[in-house]
């Protein structure tokens, strides 16, 4: 079975709601904005997608970001791994390492970028592997 759209886990997942509560638990890079909109299937499911991200505060890619993403990847190299982890996974990761912050998924790469690379972030899965 292949993996769900991030649109469907993302209707799920009990982080969804946005409400002012949650606001500083959740935070959103472009890497995963562009891996959120890429995994909707209709446009309405992308217009409704974002109008629920858009809400949440807003992390930037910075040179910072982009070196930590760069020095991971060549970690990844020298280790024989450098496709275990896609150029999205690898900014969203650097992301979260500079900014001190986890990342929610449901994605194998980011318990690899944590334990081959010297990205550092709590890794949160959104389900158990293999349940969605």
């Amino acid at each position: 079975m292949g993996s769900p759209g991030f649109a469907d886990a993302w209707r799920r997942a009990p982080h969804r709601d946005c409400d002012d509560d949650r606001r500083g638990e959740i935070a959103i890079c472009v890497p995963f904005l562009l891996e959120a909109g890429w995994s909707a299937r209709p446009a309405t499911e992308h217009d409704e997608l974002f109008a629920d991200l858009l809400r949440l505060p807003y992390l930037t890619v910075d040179a910072d970001v982009e070196a930590a993403a760069l020095a991971a990847q060549s970690d990844l190299a020298r280790r024989g791994h450098h496709r275990r982890a896609s150029p999205s996974d690898l900014l969203i990761g650097a992301c979260a390492h500079t900014n001190a912050v986890g990342v929610l998924h449901y994605d194998h790469d980011y318990d690899h970028l944590i334990e081959l690379t010297p990205l550092r972030f709590d890794s949160h899965w959104l389900a158990r592997p293999g349940t969605l």
